[in-house]
């Protein structure tokens, strides 16, 4: 492998896989690097959830006075292990200021312009690299018990409907014409039409690579251990075998991203939101859209390999032992809701969502670094926005000389 590029691509996830993707679409040679697989970390294991309704940021005026039970819950939908709190506490601070109703204004606005267009943007990724049948555009179903439920979230219903999200509120009749799977528990649901879900989410991000491989990009299985600007402009991408040379670098490399540029001066605020998934093989998914349980913070969806539910969000760094017991709740609550998986084989899964306390992603140049660029704090809507944070950097690095 020639081991000078145009740009040097670190991360292979789905933000990954597609920023390589366009930037050799237009002609730059790309080096795609990572010390796994292509999708293999969060990629593998997220919820399959394009949402581009998701336009309330993760700090919310309503959702603070909760924070600190939840917390303290290990098997609540948010919790951070006390030993964690020294080092959380500065992020949770930052995650505080971003609840003020100006700052939520500007969040939500942004988050909007991002998510713009993303459901037809993936249409066509898939076009181009042969994977429509992994998106199934059926909507979201979000779930609530009873109005008292639905009233908690009122604010972030607004704020779509604000930005013009089409909504449409559905009683118990109407939860049953969609998905008379659901069980009694759920009585009132919010829908979102326009919705869409990816049913193999590690299947999407091979599909792509394998598109970028086929049109002459390259993809390095190693791991980087430092990014080196050198003297001429470009840079050096040193990794456990060798040192690539590059015009550009791209860091999309998720929760790891902080470590790679914080020897450059770059102290960036990223924490990982640690989130599990449990999947039920073997039968078929009692659902066929992706389904939120609103009140119990999970997302279900259906799966080519079965059902998936996924959620949480726990603090604990990205050495902290995955704590397992949370994935069984999740199962827990899908056995509740949903008949049928009883005979099912369960496997469970944790992976590090990298997420900003405004909730907004690092997407641009790095500031004082000219050559080295962001896309990584996508929290939550990874998958979502990564054709278009790759449509932005296409449209924003230099083309080579």
């Amino acid at each position: 492998m020639n081991d000078a590029a145009d740009v040097v691509v670190v991360g292979a996830g789905i933000v990954g896989a597609c920023i390589a993707h366009a930037l050799r679409a237009r002609g730059d040679r790309v080096l795609l690097v990572d010390r796994d697989e292509p999708g293999r970390g969060a990629s593998f294991g997220n919820s399959g959830a394009l949402s581009p309704g998701s336009v309330a940021p993760l700090a919310m005026p309503g959702v603070l006075s909760g924070v600190p039970a939840m917390l303290m819950d290990a098997n609540g939908p948010l919790y951070l292990p006390p030993e964690y709190l020294p080092r959380a506490l500065p992020w949770l601070a930052r995650f505080v200021a971003a609840a003020r109703p100006a700052e939520v204004t500007r969040i939500s606005r942004a988050l909007a312009d991002l998510h713009r267009g993303a459901i037809d943007a993936h249409l066509t990724l898939a076009r181009a690299v042969g994977a429509t049948d992994l998106i199934v555009r059926r909507g979201h179903l979000h779930l609530y018990p009873d109005e008292a439920a639905l009233s908690k979230d009122a604010a972030s219903w607004r704020l779509r409907r604000d930005h013009g999200i089409d909504v449409q509120r559905l009683d118990r009749t109407g939860i049953d014409a969609l998905e008379p799977g659901v069980g009694p528990r759920y009585q009132v649901a919010m829908f979102l039409p326009d919705h869409a879900t990816v049913v193999d989410p590690h299947g999407y991000v091979q599909r792509i690579v394998a598109a970028f491989v086929a049109a002459g990009g390259v993809v390095a299985r190693d791991a980087v251990e430092a990014l080196m600007p050198a003297g001429d402009g470009r840079w050096g991408v040193r990794t456990s075998t060798r040192t690539l040379d590059a015009a550009q670098v791209v860091v999309a490399a998720g929760a790891w991203s902080t470590r790679l540029l914080a020897p450059l001066g770059l102290k960036l605020p990223l924490e990982t939101q640690r989130g599990y998934h449990a999947r039920f093989a073997g039968v078929p998914p009692p659902v066929s859209r992706t389904v939120v349980l609103a009140d119990r913070k999970a997302f279900v969806a259906p799966m080519l390999d079965g059902l998936r539910i996924g959620g949480t969000v726990e603090f604990g760094g990205l050495e902290r032992d995955p704590d397992w017991a949370r994935a069984q709740s999740l199962a827990g609550f899908a056995r509740e809701t949903f008949r049928g998986l009883d005979d099912a084989r369960v496997d469970t899964w944790m992976g590090h969502r990298p997420c900003f306390p405004d909730t907004l992603p690092r997407v641009g140049p790095a500031e004082g670094h000219a050559g080295l660029w962001l896309a990584f704090g996508h929290g939550h809507l990874g998958l979502t926005d990564s054709a278009n944070t790759a449509r932005l950097l296409a449209e924003t690095l230099p083309r080579p000389g």
